[in-house]
């Protein structure tokens, strides 16, 4: 037990979509947080999952003797990441929480990383939301703290020219991780913490965005009200990068992209940026991808990109939904 009663109390979101046993394993992580606060809840939001995860859950959770502190909740449909996360800060605001940590079901946070993101929030109020350093399972680290996504930044990620990245590196969207603290565009969604009352400075999370963006899309709200973005390192998360959607590990051979990536990428861009910008980024998308294409082709490169991403990507971006208009009668 600790010498003093910890301050403040924690409020954590996560969204499930069939990954029970997942969450069961970030539950019993949790477990070993509790003490570092004086009052902590869990909310898991369940995406209308159509599988066993509710009764999974909520067995677990009363096996374990954790019903005081952990809530399960049955959304009434699959409206998205944001659509879930709201239903949970809904609930956690209405508990009177100081803070508020995203976490993805496929996360296990080591001892100390929720009190390593309340120590650099508390200890600058300028600072409006902290993210964890997310690692794999071996704790190789894993990019969580980015750049925004800019027209520029879409040719660099897509013709993988070393040369052009050392050019402009703030146009890069995954820059090298850092082993200290500092500020950022955007912190992955896997693991974030702010203050409750950034709620009703900044509003909810934009649930027009089904999976990916989302996180891009709040960070920004947030940066627009005055607020800073920061990545925490000492606050370390391991995350199984993709357990939960299957298309994270740019390392691995990533499977088809589903329409709603394509869906995200082009209201992130309409919102924030404007038509103009959202068809510059498709076209300089395309030229960046058609010279990795010739590059992979003739130097003999392995191809771990997703199956038929050049169709999908013509077909479901805006630039292919103008030229799509364009042509109907």
């Amino acid at each position: 037990m600790p010498d003093t009663i910890p301050a403040n109390s924690l409020g954590v979101a996560i969204v499930n979509y069939r990954t029970a046993d997942l969450v069961c394993r970030c539950l019993a992580a949790l477990a070993v947080e509790k003490s570092a606060w004086r009052d902590f809840h869990v909310v898991i939001v369940d995406n209308a999952s159509a599988d066993d995860s509710v009764a999974i859950l909520e067995h677990h959770i009363a096996q374990q003797q954790w019903q005081d502190w952990v809530t399960v909740i049955a959304a009434p449909r699959n409206g998205g990441f944001s659509y879930g996360n709201n239903i949970a800060f809904r609930r956690l605001e209405a508990l009177h929480c100081d803070y508020i940590w995203m976490l993805n079901p496929d996360t296990l946070p080591l001892p100390g990383a929720s009190s390593a993101l309340r120590d650099l929030l508390q200890g600058n109020a300028c600072v409006g939301m902290a993210g964890s350093r997310l690692e794999d399972e071996d704790g190789t680290a894993q990019v969580s703290a980015f750049n925004y996504p800019t027209p520029l930044g879409e040719l660099l990620t897509s013709s993988r020219l070393g040369l052009l990245a050392e050019r402009f590196p703030q146009a890069v969207v995954a820059p090298p991780v850092a082993a200290q603290a500092h500020r950022s565009d955007w912190l992955a969604g896997a693991s974030i913490m702010f203050p409750v009352s950034l709620l009703r400075e900044v509003g909810y999370m934009d649930e027009q965005y089904f999976l990916y963006f989302e996180e891009v899309d709040y960070c920004r709200s947030v940066a627009a009200s005055g607020r800073e973005i920061w990545y925490c390192p000492d606050s370390r998360v391991v995350h199984m990068v993709g357990a939960a959607t299957g298309i994270s590990d740019e390392r691995k051979q990533a499977p088809r992209r589903p329409r709603y990536w394509f869906d995200s990428r082009r209201r992130y861009y309409r919102k924030n940026h404007g038509l103009f910008a959202a068809v510059s980024a498709d076209l300089l998308w395309l030229a960046g991808y058609s010279s990795w294409l010739v590059r992979r082709t003739l130097q003999r490169k392995p191809n771990n990109d997703p199956p038929y991403f050049l169709r999908d990507f013509l077909r479901f971006s805006l630039f292919g939904d103008l030229c799509d208009r364009a042509v109907r009668p």
